[in-house]
């Protein structure tokens, strides 16, 4: 599977199957195109049909020879056109261009590997201190009561992930509400507890925290800054924006209560191991300046994501939105293209990709893990395949001190992947998005095996530009053709 496509002035291929990516010119754009379906005889035709003419072929030329009346030269015109076959047939070869998918044949072996617990999402507090009004969680009460978590439950919550993560060394546990410096004083606790067990059983933590900032102050950032290897700040952007979507209790603004410390936290932080996190809706469909906002501020690690909510809210993003928001995506990379030339770079979470390495082919099959290698932890212990599913009865899994019970919901996430889904079949960016997220899935179609089309039209966008950044960078590209970009 091929994928071609046109962003910023560059002519990118992308070989789905072997994750090659070639930065081309117009000739061998064009002959890529139709290469499979067609004989080097009738490439041959229809290139010398479209380059002989004048406008065309200047486009193949060196920039000392274009001239507005240059004439085509057919013998030369003939060279470049074979010569470019000759490039692509050596590309098929080495299996870079029209490569065979190795991946589906792997799917039954795949469906019956054996995995291990890896990662925590402890919802430290079922409750918060804003009210948001895209929040899945209810204000943090996730269709059940407000609690906090006990010590006890989340020493259990620990001691499940070690006993379940096999031979496994690194583990995550993640600090998730609701707010969860709302029980500052049991994250504290926890994480020493962790830190007993690295040594006790040859394990390393690494703990994340998710915080709207409202309790965040200088004692809390001194343990942060220690003790949390990611941190994940919650701020929409502007903050008309921000506050509009992101009320305190009383209807007021939070955008002035949390700025200034999430910016000396990023400082802090030398502007590593964080993301201010954002959300755009229906009423900020033009999210592009909310990033230019918080670049503005000084943030170096941004992620401004697309709400998920059924279209009856009047804030949920719509199809016919599509359109805006794929001309948002392009005005944002070429903004950081801008920065990076200014040397005033920021990094954009959803435009990170690694095109020389990345994931395993297990994670590029079946993404985040979620009800196998990841569960979330409701504050009395309850397990559930991810914090998205957590007060849906029926995605029970079990509980910190017995275990997984429901198997069988184990083993249904376990065969989740992207050939258990249609529409990733033929899709570009399935190795990229991993079939995307399955609570998604469910809330939109009632199956985790189906996706959620909105998200899927957004990430393939996504994916397209990550590329065109890479090529904007001049990364080098195995087996360009064509160009000398």
């Amino acid at each position: 599977m091929v994928h071609q496509y046109k962003n910023n002035g560059y002519n990118i291929v992308l070989d789905v199957n072997s994750g090659m990516v070639h930065v081309v010119d117009d000739l061998a754009y064009d002959i890529i195109a139709i290469y499979e379906n067609s004989s080097r005889e009738d490439i041959v035709a229809a290139m010398v049909e479209k380059y002989s003419r004048p406008e065309n072929y200047s486009a193949i030329m060196d920039e000392s020879e274009a001239k507005a009346d240059t004439q085509p030269d057919k013998d030369r015109l003939l060279a470049e056109i074979n010569a470019t076959i000759d490039d692509i047939e050596q590309l098929v070869k080495e299996g870079s261009l029209f490569s065979k998918d190795i991946y589906e044949d792997y799917i039954k072996e795949f469906k019956n590997r054996s995995t291990v617990v890896k990662a925590l999402c402890l919802h430290i507090a079922h409750d918060c201190n804003l009210a948001c009004k895209y929040c899945f969680a209810e204000e943090g009460e996730y269709k059940g009561r407000r609690a906090l978590m006990s010590y006890e439950v989340g020493k259990q919550a620990l001691d499940f992930l070690v006993a379940s993560s096999g031979n496994r060394r690194n583990l995550e546990v993640d600090f998730f509400g609701g707010e969860p410096l709302m029980n500052f004083d049991v994250v504290k606790d926890l994480v020493a507890y962790g830190r007993q067990l690295e040594k006790q059983h040859n394990k390393k933590f690494r703990f994340t925290l998710t915080t709207n900032g409202i309790l965040l102050n200088d004692e809390i950032m001194e343990f942060l800054n220690k003790e949390i290897s990611n941190v994940v700040l919650s701020l929409d952007g502007r903050r008309e924006v921000n506050d509009f979507m992101r009320p305190c209790r009383n209807n007021k603004g939070s955008y002035d209560l949390i700025v200034d410390k999430f910016i000396k936290l990023a400082q802090s932080r030398n502007q590593t191991n964080y993301y201010v996190r954002g959300t755009f809706t229906h009423h900020n469909l033009d999210f592009c300046e909310d990033v230019k906002h918080l670049a503005d501020l000084g943030f170096k690690q941004i992620s401004v994501e697309p709400v998920v909510a059924p279209e009856s809210e009047g804030y949920a993003i719509k199809e016919e939105d599509l359109p805006l928001l794929f001309d948002e995506y392009d005005k944002l990379a070429r903004l950081m293209i801008e920065r990076r030339k200014e040397k005033r770079a920021f990094n954009f979470f959803h435009f990170m990709i690694d095109l020389s390495g990345g994931p395993c082919v297990a994670k590029r099959l079946s993404g985040c893990g979620s009800g196998t290698e990841y569960l979330a932890v409701t504050p009395w212990g309850d397990l559930y395949p991810c914090h998205q599913f957590v007060g849906q009865e029926e995605f029970l899994m079990g509980n910190v001190f017995e275990g997984i019970k429901n198997t069988a919901l184990r083993d249904e996430f376990l065969a989740c992947n992207v050939y258990s889904k249609e529409k990733c079949r033929g899709c570009f960016a399935k190795f990229y998005c991993s079939g995307g997220c399955a609570a998604n899935s469910f809330n939109f179609t009632g199956n985790i095996n189906d996706t959620y089309d909105i998200g899927c039209e957004l990430q393939r966008k996504r994916v397209e530009c990550a590329i065109m950044l890479k090529a904007a960078d001049g990364e080098e590209f195995d087996g360009e053709l064509g160009t000398d970009q």
